[in-house]
């Protein structure tokens, strides 16, 4: 049975959870708990499913071009293993990223992911969760008594699978007894039911990754929109979680500065009294490799974001390549306007970073 090519561009009028297309299993991942309840969930609602010795092994994804089988790979599950438990470091956001999945069902033009996944967009889910935990509990002791902090999303946007897997749930209750350990994720989905009545004790801060409407509508297509991003954050507020924001990839385009002073408003209007208590927020300003704007451009060839090198500051990258920033006078503009507008709003909130 061959699933049908996704449109994943077009938005329904509220953007429901994530349902594959096609899903792979690696045979390891059915001796888990949670890989058969993948399994069961899936044979329930009939999803063509296979079986593959491992995600490295997958070549037969459906598709008569590369842009195709692209389209559907971003519609295609693989449950597995995380075979490798030495963690990422993960700054500016935490210490280190703590992995339950691999890929996103988003088709945001600019991520960064589109570059490190490469040829394998396709989403990965880990059912090994007891393991992965166990090897954070290893890296919490050895720097303690610091506090050791855990980025739940550096390869993946896990709200969007909770539903699947379960996998932020076990996380935030294992950090809830660790008196060094804390989590952290960012998400651009709304659907955090799941995590709502969990017993937390604040070690766990969940931020939404918010932006300009021009940068939604025209760069963030498959995702929750902003309305429902707003709403969501206020349930995590009254629900007593740490709660932040993160604002990017901030761009430049025409209008900008109205673009970013209606998205602090809008924050300031919609969210609860008790989000303000704890709030913070991280700035990332839009930047590009050469290698990104190839694949980017091929993959959404009628894309609207700049990405022009003569307009840019060129700077070193911790990953061995060169990324094209705004210049300095521009990059300051932003953040010095941004700025301003957080603490108009919420006097009382934390800038974390601006990069």
């Amino acid at each position: 049975m061959t699933p049908t090519t996704p449109a994943p561009e077009r938005r329904t009028r509220e953007t429901g959870p994530f349902v594959p297309e096609l899903v792979y299993f690696e045979p390891a991942s059915l001796e888990f708990e949670k890989g058969r309840r993948i399994f069961d969930w899936v044979k329930e609602r009939e999803i063509p499913y296979r079986i593959t010795p491992s995600h490295n092994r997958i070549t037969d994804l459906p598709g008569r071009s590369e842009t195709e089988q692209y389209k559907i790979a971003k519609r295609t599950l693989v449950v597995g293993l995380r075979k490798t438990l030495k963690f990422d470091t993960s700054k500016p956001s935490a210490e280190y990223a703590l992995p339950l999945a691999t890929g996103c069902m988003g088709h945001c033009h600019y991520c960064y992911l589109q570059t490190t996944l490469g040829a394998k967009p396709y989403i990965r889910v880990y059912v090994n969760t007891d393991q992965i935990l166990d090897a954070a509990r290893g890296y919490i002791e050895e720097r303690a008594p610091e506090i050791t902090r855990f980025e739940a999303a550096c390869t993946s946007d896990p709200v969007g699978l909770e539903h699947l897997t379960g996998s932020l749930a076990d996380s935030i209750r294992f950090m809830a007894d660790q008196p060094f350990g804390r989590l952290r994720f960012v998400t651009k989905f709304h659907h955090v039911e799941p995590l709502l009545n969990l017993d937390h004790r604040g070690h766990t801060r969940i931020r939404f990754s918010v932006n300009a409407d021009y940068v939604i509508r025209n760069f963030e297509p498959a995702t929750s929109r902003f309305a429902e991003r707003i709403e969501a954050a206020g349930r995590i507020a009254r629900a007593g979680y740490p709660l932040g924001f993160i604002i990017a990839p901030i761009i430049r385009y025409d209008g900008w500065e109205d673009g970013y002073a209606e998205l602090l408003a809008k924050l300031g209007q919609t969210l609860p009294p008790e989000a303000s208590a704890d709030l913070t927020f991280e700035l990332i300003q839009h930047r590009f490799t050469k290698t990104a704007k190839t694949i980017i451009e091929k993959r959404y060839p009628k894309t609207k974001l700049e990405m022009d090198e003569e307009k840019r500051k060129k700077k070193w990258g911790r990953w061995g390549q060169h990324k094209y920033v705004y210049p300095d006078e521009q990059a300051d503009e932003l953040r010095e306007f941004i700025t301003e507008r957080i603490f108009e709003t919420f006097p009382a909130a934390t800038i974390d970073y601006f990069t």
